[in-house]
């Protein structure tokens, strides 16, 4: 496999994360230098205040084929993870939080199922063999689990208990097919990632990840990041996908 187009791409989107992103960026190169596969590592910053972007880029000299894609205004999660799946130039394309709270290594059981024929690969910390090490705050974990259910009800996704899981990997083909046709800016990104793969026919499979709460988190019960905006972007979802919006008939 040429540089041009590497085997795997490595997507993190970041929001003030300077504290936190080195570290994620050598434990991500440590693992991904003793494989035999050409890969990239995409930094894409989502207009953070703070350094997050002049940090990343100081780790260029000790990380392989890093680029930092800096957007000089707030969009969200979902706004990043979109332009990284479609910068991208890997075979492969996997996304995975700056905090470090799935680790890397999770790789060694994703990249098998691909070879098995599927196109998505989404980690779940619902199923059995995940782990959850360091739990969220109560409160959080009982607002998550609501949100997951009317997913589930709203979506029809009954099959999976969690779309909300920041460790996602897709085949070149169904990163460009997806992600060209997602449009949620924020965190209600995840399902409709999943339910545009699933409605366009891509095989998907659900593993289990080890998982571990970080501190830092934006996530709560209004604002932009708020789980208010998730449900007003989980019944949008539904209704473009009523209206025939995602143009998935042309797939």
């Amino acid at each position: 496999m040429s540089e041009n187009k590497p085997h795997l791409s490595v997507i993190i989107p970041a929001y003030k994360e300077a504290k936190r992103i080195g570290n994620n960026l050598l434990e991500i190169e440590k693992y991904l230098s003793q494989k035999n596969f050409t890969y990239e590592i995409l930094v894409v910053i989502d207009g953070s205040p703070d350094n997050t972007a002049e940090v990343a880029k100081t780790y260029s000299d000790k990380v392989k084929n890093l680029r930092v894609i800096n957007n000089s205004e707030n969009h969200g999660k979902g706004y990043v993870v979109r332009q990284g799946l479609l910068e991208a130039k890997g075979e492969y394309r996997l996304f995975l939080d700056a905090d470090g709270s799935t680790s890397i290594t999770h790789l060694d059981t994703f990249l098998p199922e691909f070879e098995k024929g599927f196109d998505v690969v989404v980690g779940s910390r619902d199923i059995p063999g995940a782990y959850i090490q360091v739990h969220q705050p109560k409160y959080r974990e009982i607002m998550g689990d609501g949100g997951n259910w009317l997913i589930r009800i709203i979506l029809g996704l009954w099959a999976y208990p969690d779309t909300q899981c920041g460790f996602k990997m897709l085949s070149a083909k169904a990163a460009q097919e997806v992600a060209s046709r997602m449009v949620v800016d924020r965190f209600g990104f995840d399902f409709e990632m999943i339910i545009l793969a699933k409605k366009l026919g891509f095989k998907i499979k659900q593993m289990p990840v080890r998982w571990l709460n970080e501190e830092g988190s934006t996530v709560g019960l209004t604002g932009p990041n708020g789980f208010i905006q998730v449900l007003i972007d989980l019944f949008k979802t539904r209704w473009r996908l009523w209206l025939g919006k995602y143009k998935i008939k042309k797939f």
